[in-house]
Formats: structure tokens, sequence, C-alpha cells
């Protein structure tokens, strides 16, 4: 029978389960500092297109979100997303619950468009009273979208540029960016993902991992101390 409850129901590949049996007794460093962690980020790099990337593996995409939104914006910034994105509906608050406010736009099946966003940002700076608000400091997007829609390399260079003239920071959900690299119609590719974004994760939960996620900072870029308030938000596995 086939179920479509959910993509994370069942444990993991069998191949990475037998990976692990086979090396289930060897002794390795704590706190992501093994030999395979460190090996699984130069596939990343590579695979990216981005050598210097800074790359940090966590258990779960709200978790790495809630960390994105909190160590990259200011205090008195929020981050904008569509009324249908994951941070908005489906996190209890998390982003919120970090000092940073979720501003939520208008999408067309999930997509955010560049027109969207540039109107904000516009909207916002004409406002003589902006600085009595939260600036927008931040595009959150999913790739697939909750809607199951793709962006487009073109949708993404729109989103990027505008990120740039408003001094924004780009940041992709990956939570099943799997899927949408393996859609033949797409023509968005992870070089592109990593030379256009700020910030961006690789999904493992919901893509045959037991757990986790790669977040990428793909030019080197991981905010001051990023280690330590991932230690303090409790996102820290002492095991791999």
């Amino acid at each position: 029978m086939l179920y479509f409850v959910n993509d994370y129901s069942e444990g993991a590949h069998p191949a990475l389960l037998q990976r692990l049996l086979e090396t289930n007794m060897e002794h390795l460093a704590p706190y992501g500092e093994d030999i395979y962690s460190r090996a699984a980020r130069e596939k990343i790099r590579t695979v990216c297109g981005s050598p210097d990337a800074d790359v940090f593996f966590l258990n779960g995409g709200t978790q790495t979100n809630m960390l994105v939104c909190d160590t990259m914006l200011q205090p008195w910034q929020g981050v904008i997303s569509s009324d249908a994105g994951h941070i908005a509906c489906h996190e209890a608050g998390a982003i919120e619950g970090s000092g940073h406010k979720v501003l939520p736009l208008p999408h067309t099946l999930g997509k955010l468009s560049a027109d969207t966003v540039r109107e904000y940002f516009a909207g916002f700076y004409a406002d003589e009273n902006h600085d009595h608000m939260v600036f927008p400091g931040m595009v959150y997007i999913s790739h697939p979208t909750e809607y199951g829609t793709l962006y487009s390399k073109a949708e993404l260079t729109a989103l990027a540029e505008v990120c740039r003239e408003f001094g924004a920071v780009l940041y992709m959900d990956g939570a099943r960016l799997g899927y949408a690299l393996a859609c033949p119609e797409s023509d968005l590719t992870l070089p592109d993902i990593a030379a256009l974004c700020d910030a961006f994760y690789i999904g493992g939960t919901k893509l045959g991992a037991l757990c986790g996620e790669a977040l990428v900072f793909p030019k080197g870029n991981a905010p001051a101390h990023f280690m330590t308030m991932v230690k303090r938000r409790g996102a820290m596995s002492a095991k791999g």
C-alpha cells in the first residue's frame, strides 16, 4: 500500500542504516568534528561550487530556520515570507520567539514574486514612520514551496536582485530541496542556489536520512560565533 500522509514516516534509506552498522563502534570526535562530518562538508562544498562555504549540521527544519533568522537579523529586523510559508504557519511562533517578526506577503501558488517583495521594501522605506516599525531584513522562501511549486532560475535571480538592492538576506528553506533538484523541468541548480542565496539548507529528514539538515552559508558568511549560537539554542548534537 502507498501512503501519502508525509514523506518521513519511514526510518531511513537501508544503505544509510547499513553504513551506520558498519561504523557503529568506531571512536570518533564529537560535535560534528568527526571524519565523516568533515567529508560531508567537503562534498557539499564541491557540489555547490562553493569551496569557502560554511556548513553546519542541525536536527530539524524549524530549528534551522529559527537559528538563521536569529543570527542573521538585527534585533529591529523581521523576515518577509509568503503568507503560506512554513515559518508563517507551521512553526509554532519559533521565529517570533527569537524576537523577530514574520512579515507575511501574498503569494502565487506558494511563490513570492520579486515585484511583490520590491513593492513592500519600497513602501516601507517611503513611510515617514518606518523608524517606528519592524525593518524587513530577510526574504524567506521555500523550494519547493508549500504548494509543491518550484522557483525558476530567473525568478530566484530577480528575488536576489531585490534583496541586494535593499540590503536584505535571501534565505531558502530546502527541507525538500532534493525533490526540486531532481525535477527534470527545473532549470535551477545547486550552484545557482549557492550563488544567489545568502543561506540555504539541504534537507535530509524528508529525503531518506534518519534526521538532519545541512545548513549552508555559501560565501563563507556564517554569522560570528554561529556554533556558539547553535549550542545556546540547544541545537548541538554531541554525537555526529
